[in-house]
């Protein structure tokens, strides 16, 4: 039992992980301890109305929201159009997994690590719903902070569809909304053409 409360006071740490996306009201950034709060719950409505649901186990979905970001605490957070910060992330985020996965006791230890790596490697149902969950998040409070995080990283148009286009296949309906928020994003200036 001590090791899972080791490890429940060691993601206590999350909070203190800054991310690049402000709050909805613009007043702060988020940390991410409130990010995974909040792709969890975006998670169960948006399930509801996802084309592939049938093949989507919800709960695993919600865990994989849950757990994969508890690397941060270790790794940082590496935003979304850091190329830079992207050539040693993955590297950064498996040691981190090591050690936080690793105060867990073995069962547990193994069943969140494999959960990590199913997320990581994003080819299962579940997997792939959490992700796009993962991505959406960020541009919806974009539109709602009139893209106070695009503007502050001169973030052009194309990078935010490139990087979402995957979607669209899975998709449309959410890729609708994408293409909307991206829309709304030009039209207003908040991201760059």
């Amino acid at each position: 039992m001590k090791e899972c409360f080791d490890f429940l006071l060691e993601i206590d740490q999350l909070k203190k992980v800054i991310r690049r996306t402000y709050i909805s009201d613009g007043s702060r950034h988020e940390n991410t301890a409130e990010h995974s709060w909040h792709v969890a719950m975006m998670a169960m409505p948006l399930w509801e109305r996802y084309e592939h649901k049938e093949e989507v186990d919800l709960f695993k979905s919600i865990k994989m929201l849950l757990l994969h970001d508890i690397v941060e605490i270790d790794a940082g957070d590496t935003y979304a159009f850091d190329e830079e910060g992207y050539k040693d992330k993955i590297q950064r985020e498996k040691l981190a997994a090591d050690r936080l996965y690793g105060l867990l006791p073995k069962g547990i230890k193994d069943d969140y690590r494999k959960t990590w790596e199913e997320y990581e490697e994003a080819q299962s149902p579940e997997a792939t719903f959490a992700h796009i969950i993962d991505h959406i998040q960020p541009l919806m409070l974009n539109i709602a902070t009139s893209g106070v995080s695009w503007k502050e990283h001169g973030i052009r148009s194309q990078q935010v569809l490139k990087r979402n286009e995957w979607i669209q296949e899975l998709s449309p309906s959410i890729y609708r909304q994408i293409q909307a928020w991206v829309d709304t994003g030009k039209d207003n200036g908040w991201l760059k053409p």
